[in-house]
Order: structure tokens, then sequence, then C-alpha cells
């Protein structure tokens, strides 16, 4: 099984034209999103403290698809447990039309935390 975790990309339009007097203007625009993997080699699903043991794992993988700047943003809006052999609709698409994924889903890197409970 992996973590799937799905992020909102935005934009802002008013840095553009932006000459650095004053206050940026604030112009955002969703532009979609991203989908990450990160493996769950030895994660209990069934453990007691399974969802708060996932909550930390995504936390510590945020600094990894997260950012706030003035210019765009992208921020975590979902995440679970999927099949090892789960594809994004991406990767799906790609498979279909293309006949093969030239573009994967990033596999994160280990953010090397432990496991509350074990």
């Amino acid at each position: 099984m992996k973590l799937h975790i799905t992020t909102q990309y935005m934009e802002n339009y008013g840095a553009h034209d932006w000459d650095g007097e004053g206050e940026c203007p604030q112009r955002w625009k969703f532009k979609g999103g991203s989908d990450y993997f990160y493996p769950l080699a030895g994660f209990r699903e069934h453990d007691t403290f399974a969802d708060k043991n996932l909550r930390m794992i995504v936390d510590s993988l945020r600094d990894q698809v997260e950012w706030d700047d003035l210019g765009s943003r992208q921020y975590i809006v979902g995440y679970g447990i999927v099949e090892d052999d789960y594809m994004t609709e991406f990767e799906q698409s790609q498979l279909e039309y293309e006949g093969v994924i030239q573009h994967p889903a990033r596999v994160l890197k280990d953010p090397e935390i432990a496991y509350y409970g074990a």
C-alpha cells in the first residue's frame, strides 16, 4: 500500500506585472494540482493509532509538496491509502491515450519519522 496525496496549485496573476513597489496585488487563480505517492512499508492500517500515524506522515511530507509565496502557492487538499498498483486519473489517461505513462506522480522522499505507538 502507499499514501496518495493530492494538492491544489494557485497562481497570483497580480504578481506578473508587479514592480516590487508597495504591496503585491492579489489576483489568485486556481490552476489544478498534483498527485504524490509515498510508500507505506511497515504501516499498520488497522492499528489503533493508524489515523494519527497517517496524519503524522502527511505532516512530515508537507515541506516536499506545499509552498506559499508572492507568485504561487500549493497546498494539500486530500490524502488516503491506496494499493501499490493504484494509478492517478492522469496516469490512467496517459496509458489509455498514449500507451505509456511519461509523467508519473512523484514519489516523495522518506522524512524519517517514527510511528506513534510503535
